[in-house]
């Protein structure tokens, strides 16, 4: 027997994954866990078994509820679903699946159209912090179809304006959480900042990189990745994340000159795959980085404080991150931050899972295949 649960596969930024009501999955954590697992096909490498993408990027899952918090519509729960292994994670943030949540809010009917724009505003559980996705109405339902183009997707579509509320500190307490705008960790010069997303920032050629290197070419360097596993440990517990072992963050993101008119190029390890672009608040930390003095993606950039515009080069393109940060003050005060994004509703129905599964009746050697 299977058991149907309602849901909406969609692209948001340049990911992709499932959307679903709160109230469609269980309440138990442990099992609503098995639910997706199950739902995307994990633990397999090609996840042959369900619906999800086979990558970091396309194994993902949003969980909408309308809110009951002041000035807020709908909580957004992120999870990563975990490709080769049994394990859902929460320990982060994502900036693209965001992309998606108003829309989706919009059509299942937790937020009304406001007009040819309509604010949603969102409560990202996963960093108790506030987005306001501006998602495009303008015939009294959402508008998919539009001019806006982003790297790292094909084609165009509406342009959704992403703008963070107060995110600086929101995983790891402060926003730079070390206490300095710089560390050393193993010899290697970083910086540690979180600004809605825990990012560790290196230069590219403390490695010997040139920083133009492929996600390929950088996933197939074993003491590439080793090195950079033992200094994302150690920042780890310097950032107030404890022991990372077994979780996403922080990011690594290694900087470098840019390439292409850009700010600084970055390829970033999310943590153990290299980004074929660039998270959204990976972004917003490594852009908010570049406009502190004396941090290592400051340096990199060329050291320009007045800089309010910020285009983060990545494999695939470029990212522009608008950040307002007075550095004045001590510790630096961090405004609102504002990106573009897109999404697309690729499918709705219902996704599949053995009736087992959705009564907790796997054994727990299944659990852990």
């Amino acid at each position: 027997m299977l058991t149907a649960i309602p849901c909406t596969l969609m692209r948001g930024g340049t990911s992709k994954g499932l959307y679903f009501h709160a109230q469609d999955l269980p309440v138990d954590k442990a099992l609503r866990d098995q639910v997706l697992l199950a739902a995307l096909g994990s633990p397999d490498v090609r996840q042959i078994d369900g619906v999800g993408g086979a990558h970091p990027l396309t194994s993902k899952v949003a969980i909408i509820a309308k809110s009951t918090r002041p000035n807020v519509d709908v909580d957004y729960l992120f999870l990563q679903v975990v490709v080769d292994k049994a394990e859902v994670s929460d320990s982060q943030n994502c900036g693209n699946i965001l992309a998606g949540v108003g829309a989706w809010a919009i059509e299942n009917g937790l937020v009304s159209v406001a007009g040819v724009i309509t604010p949603v505003h969102i409560y990202m559980a996963n960093t108790q912090s506030v987005a306001i996705a501006h998602v495009p109405t303008p015939a009294g339902q959402v508008e998919y179809e539009g001019e806006a183009r982003i790297d790292g997707v094909p084609g165009t579509a509406s342009a959704i304006w992403l703008e963070f509320l107060d995110v600086a500190g929101s995983s790891c307490g402060a926003l730079l959480p070390t206490g300095s705008i710089t560390d050393v960790i193993d010899g290697v010069e970083v910086t540690c900042i979180d600004n809605g997303m825990p990012v560790v920032i290196l230069k590219a050629a403390d490695f010997g990189l040139t920083g133009k290197e492929s996600p390929e070419a950088l996933e197939a360097s074993t003491p590439l990745k080793q090195r950079i596993e033992k200094i994302r440990l150690q920042a780890g517990h310097k950032m107030n994340l404890g022991d990372v072992t077994k979780k996403t963050v922080p990011k690594m993101s290694l900087v470098s000159p840019a390439f292409a008119g850009g700010t600084l190029s970055t390829r970033t390890f999310i943590p153990h795959r290299v980004h074929d672009a660039i998270g959204v608040l990976g972004a917003v930390s490594v852009a908010t980085a570049c406009v502190l003095p004396n941090s290592v993606a400051f340096n990199v950039a060329g050291g320009d404080a007045q800089r309010n515009s910020v285009d983060i080069e990545h494999p695939s393109g470029y990212f522009t991150v608008d950040v307002d940060v007075d550095s004045a003050v001590k510790p630096p005060r961090i405004g609102n931050t504002k990106l573009l994004r897109t999404a697309r509703k690729l499918m709705s129905g219902q996704v599949y899972v053995p009736s087992r599964v959705w009564d907790g009746s796997l054994s727990a050697k299944e659990k852990s295949c």
